[in-house]
Order: structure tokens, then sequence, then C-alpha cells
């Protein structure tokens, strides 16, 4: 599927772009860095909340809600829908 796809690149994006903020804020707080990582990491994070709200195998609505979250949300939407293709209840 495109959008599990879209969602699964905009999720890794999200967590890596505010991992790496978070480490240049912690250490050499480079502004240039931080003008580019601070919008890619708020455009993955929108990406990651309508991918989810559009994806029609989202399992619950606790789950689309946990798109929300963060810098972890498409983490744990992803959990969430792979839970579900397994069979397990999760969310």
């Amino acid at each position: 599927m495109i959008a599990v796809r879209t969602l699964r690149i905009a999720a890794a994006v999200e967590a890596a772009s505010l991992a790496l903020l978070l480490a240049n804020l912690l250490t050499v707080h480079a502004r240039p860095l931080s003008g580019l990582l601070g919008p890619l990491h708020g455009t993955a994070y929108l990406v990651v909340i309508a991918s989810t709200w559009m994806l029609p195998s989202t399992p619950t609505r606790a789950v689309r809600w946990r798109s929300v979250v963060p810098g972890v949300g498409g983490l744990l939407v992803l959990r969430g829908i792979d839970a579900r293709r397994e069979g397990r209840r999760w969310g």
C-alpha cells in the first residue's frame, strides 16, 4: 500500500529529525542545522497525522489518536497496524 509506505517513511523521518534536533540542542546548537531540521520535523509530523487519519486499515480510534504524539506517534501507529495484521490486540 502506498499510504502505509508513506507513513513508514514519514515516521522514520519524524523520529530521526527529532533525535538530531535534540542532539544539536544538547551539543553545539548550530542555528543552520536547527533551521533545516525544524521544518523537516514539522512537515514529517503533519504527514504522519494526515496519512494515519486517511488510512483505512487503522485498527481503532485510539491508534489514530496516537499519531499526534510528537516524535514517536508514527512509530506507535505502525506498531498498532502491524499488531492487527498479526492478529494481536494492541490499542
